[in-house]
């Protein structure tokens, strides 16, 4: 997620009192936790790059506030813009060595609390009902989860087949890993 808007819902979610809100940046999860043996990683960077050279730039548009509740203690910030673009590169990306069965439909979203109580979960579906971000989105990262329990991004993989460069951001939307 790019700045100013990764930071500031970052904020958000730590404000909200979301133990994770340091250890998870923001993004909108494309692969679930997947664990990989290191001799898999060339073959899984070759398959993002592969996918990411595939699609192209997009327009993102977030607005507003759902929740997966009751089944999960989970507020989000909602995608008003570039669902199919995320949709069709989450279906590229869990293919090849990141195939795997989902638990639930893919559903794109941002997490902005998780696993906390009821009325920190209606805190933040309130403050964040009006909330509007827009931005392009440039590419999605690989992130690897460390043992200290922190989520950090190892490669970007920017979408078609541009070469990056001066304005690109550092970091992307999107989490496979």
């Amino acid at each position: 997620m790019p700045e100013p808007w990764g930071g500031e819902l970052q904020r958000y979610r730590r404000a909200f009192g979301d133990p994770l809100a340091d250890a998870i940046p923001t993004h909108v999860t494309l692969v679930p936790p997947t664990d990989v043996e290191d001799e898999a990683l060339p073959g899984i960077e070759e398959h993002l790059r592969a996918t990411a050279a595939q699609e192209e730039p997009f327009d993102l548009h977030l607005r507003g506030t759902g929740t997966f509740r009751p089944v999960s203690p989970v507020v989000f910030v909602q995608l008003a813009l570039g669902i199919s673009a995320i949709e069709r590169i989450e279906e590229l990306v869990r293919r090849g060595p990141l195939h795997r069965e989902l638990s639930f439909p893919f559903h794109p979203h941002v997490t902005v609390a998780h696993d906390l109580p009821d009325e920190a979960l209606d805190r933040a579906y309130d403050e964040l009902a009006t909330y509007e971000a827009r931005f392009v989105v440039w590419g999605f990262s690989l992130y690897e989860h460390g043992p200290d329990g922190v989520w950090r991004p190892q490669r970007d993989f920017v979408l078609g087949r541009q070469l990056p460069g001066p304005g690109l951001p550092a970091e992307g939307v999107g989490a496979a890993g």
